[in-house]
């Protein structure tokens, strides 16, 4: 996924709010692609006049179907740019937890802050590494596992020398 869309995410040049806000609708939708606005506000405990300001915004970009009172979706724009920041969170939080050791809910709320930080080049470079990884475990090099315990070996004052 990424590098597909990259171009067109990257031009839109969302708010990490507004990302937050199309990741939640990604992940929130049914089966036939709609969110109430209601169960936004839940799932990224915001008051729903927030929920309404975003979703404003996001249809003023073309990015979101959405009428006060109604279901909201996503625009074809706003599907790709979703998945895109989508898969960004995977990977950052595949990359925290699969590689790093941290522990699924500190790599869960840090990949949140840092999906919005970093670039898809960098995002990209890190899914590569991610599957080298993988592919050398697969092989029998449990590099990651090798990492984790090396981590676990080191003080904070071994590591800033």
């Amino acid at each position: 996924m990424l590098g597909t869309a990259n171009l067109a995410y990257e031009k839109l040049k969302l708010s990490a709010s507004l990302e937050d806000y199309l990741e939640a609708i990604y992940n929130l939708a049914s089966g036939d692609g709609s969110v109430r606005s209601k169960d936004i506000a839940d799932s990224l405990g915001v008051a729903r006049a927030s929920v309404t300001g975003a979703l404003r915004a996001l249809k003023d970009r073309g990015l979101a179907h959405y009428r006060p009172y109604g279901t909201v979706s996503l625009t074809e724009a706003g599907q790709a740019a979703a998945a895109e920041v989508a898969a960004k969170h995977r990977v950052l939080k595949s990359f925290f937890v699969d590689v790093l050791g941290v522990h699924v809910d500190a790599a869960q709320k840090a990949a949140c802050r840092a999906e919005h930080a970093l670039g898809s080049d960098i995002i990209g470079k890190l899914l590569r590494f991610v599957q080298f990884v993988d592919e050398l475990e697969i092989n029998g090099h449990p590099l990651a596992g090798e990492f984790r315990q090396y981590c676990k070996t080191k003080t904070a004052q071994d590591l800033s020398r």
